[in-house]
């Protein structure tokens, strides 16, 4: 399976995922100058932004390995910059983690929701 299917079917995994969780997705694949998410969707009040990491081998580590310093920062203000559009501010706000790993005929091997992969300050 090549790279970039991996991480769209990772991606839809991933919303059909957070859907049956009860969330609202708002946006997916959401690009703006600093950054992309993946998924932003609502959890209630808070709104949610998840990034979603996709593997079908772990050679070069796990999918919650993959999801580095930088990677939270560009998050952090991709997340800020979706707020400053927004008409009323959410009461909070998270940053999740989605790790997929699928084999290399795309069948699930594990999929998890990481709550808080960064909180607000």
């Amino acid at each position: 399976m090549k790279r970039q299917a991996t991480g769209v079917l990772g991606e839809q995994l991933a919303a059909d995922l957070v859907t049956r969780y009860g969330y609202s997705i708002l946006e997916t694949n959401y690009r703006v100058r600093e950054g992309e998410a993946d998924i932003i969707a609502m959890d209630g009040d808070c709104l949610v932004c998840i990034e979603v990491r996709t593997k079908t081998s772990r050679v070069y580590g796990t999918p919650e390995e993959s999801l580095t310093r930088i990677k939270k920062a560009h998050l952090a203000a991709v997340i800020n910059s979706y707020m400053e559009k927004m008409p009323k501010q959410p009461v909070n706000w998270r940053i999740y983690l989605m790790t997929v790993e699928i084999d290399n005929t795309g069948k699930v091997k594990r999929i998890d929701l990481i709550k808080s992969a960064i909180e607000e300050d």
